[in-house]
């Protein structure tokens, strides 16, 4: 089940602390009558009943006019974009309805709440009464998509490297192993070097192969053919973003050349490791299609063009880029992963993803099973 992501907007001291205090049952955020007091956007994940789990998101507000005002502003802004649902506290404030206009624009439901009833006992039992009107339903659909059914035996390869923490699976991993149970199917669960063994123990061919993507070459190696596989985040692709997009982005790698850049959009932040696959690996093997196929014209000794955006830092300006390459965005809202592609779209640059670029990078892009 996604974690779904309702954001409090208001005027500075409009009441957002004390709602979001009061609907988590605990201090997420300080509460003062100073002006300002919160600064950056404070997040608590909780459980609600009647929607399931959440993340409340407490912005900093608008209409400081103090030194750091605008930061403040900029920085509730880009909440926006990865909001389910966004509760906006009208304090009378003449910032309130261009707010709300802004909110309504970006296809945000907006819970309007009063500033004197936002945190009494009823005034809250109000906003979670319309929060759970308006929340988008979550579809019944599968990560898995159509490609298993009950009783289908599924590998499951599994790299348990530095993007791994010890004793911990990473959530797309999770998510699937569960679905997989849920649907009553047989997960065989390997690293790449114990794949052998995986497949010589099955009497049959399982119905489908699920690896992570940088495992893409070394898995593929070992399967016969006719196996289908896919990877956790083409899996995700399809189900927080539109595939077929995607895939028409990926097309873009062909006609990157010496001099194109390339922008790496991560929905989170990480601290990454030596084997990291947005900052490293992706990008090697870009800069090693591109030099191949460099020709000394006048292209010669320039270089591909490769930058980061992590987190909230997507760029505002997209045009100056040739093709964007996004994560699997496992810990991203489904709206956040849209609302990226629709800029892209708008911007005329192609998007892809993880998954499918690393697919497209190592030529094996069309034997891919997409759900």
């Amino acid at each position: 089940m996604e974690v779904r992501q309702i954001a409090f907007f208001g005027a500075t001291n409009s009441g957002k602390s004390t709602l979001v205090n009061r609907l988590a049952g605990q201090e997420v955020s300080l509460v003062s009558d100073v002006p300002g007091t919160t600064t950056d956007p404070v997040r608590k994940r909780i459980e609600i009943p009647g929607i399931g789990p959440c993340l409340l998101v407490d912005t900093a507000g608008y209409g400081d006019s103090g030194e750091l005002g605008a930061e403040r502003e900029r920085r509730s802004r880009l909440v926006i974009d990865s909001t389910d649902v966004a509760v906006l506290l009208c304090s009378g404030h003449p910032a309130d309805e261009e707010w709300e206009n802004l909110l309504r624009k970006a296809g945000v439901p907006v819970v309007t709440v009063e500033r004197g009833i936002s945190s009494s006992p009823d005034g809250v039992e109000m906003t979670l009464r319309r929060i759970r009107e308006v929340m988008p339903g979550e579809q019944d659909r599968f990560l898995t998509g159509g490609l298993v059914r009950a009783g289908d035996s599924v590998i499951l390869v599994m790299p348990q490297d530095g993007e791994a923490p010890k004793g911990r699976l990473i959530l797309p991993q999770v998510q699937v192993i569960r679905e997989l149970l849920d649907r009553g199917c047989l997960p065989h669960c390997c690293t790449p070097e114990a794949l052998d063994g995986a497949i010589s123990a099955l009497s049959a061919p399982p119905a489908l192969v699920i690896t992570d993507s940088q495992a893409f070459r070394a898995v593929n190696e070992k399967l016969p053919s006719d196996w289908p596989l896919t990877s956790f985040s083409i899996l995700l692709a399809a189900a927080k973003g539109d595939i077929h997009v995607f895939l028409e982005g990926a097309e873009a790698i062909d006609r990157l050349g010496p001099g194109s850049r390339v922008l790496i959009a991560e929905a989170c932040t990480h601290v990454p490791s030596g084997e990291d696959i947005g900052r490293v690996k992706i990008p090697a093997l870009l800069r090693k299609k591109v030099a191949a196929c460099r020709d000394g014209g006048e292209q010669a000794g320039r270089e591909l063009a490769v930058e980061l955006a992590a987190g909230n830092d997507f760029p505002d300006d997209l045009s100056r880029y040739d093709l964007i390459i996004h994560c699997g965005a496992c810990v991203a809202t489904e709206r956040l992963v849209r609302a990226r592609t629709r800029k892209a779209l708008l911007a005329g640059v192609p998007i892809t993803n993880y998954g499918i670029a690393l697919a497209k990078l190592q030529g094996i892009l069309p034997r891919i099973s997409l759900p």
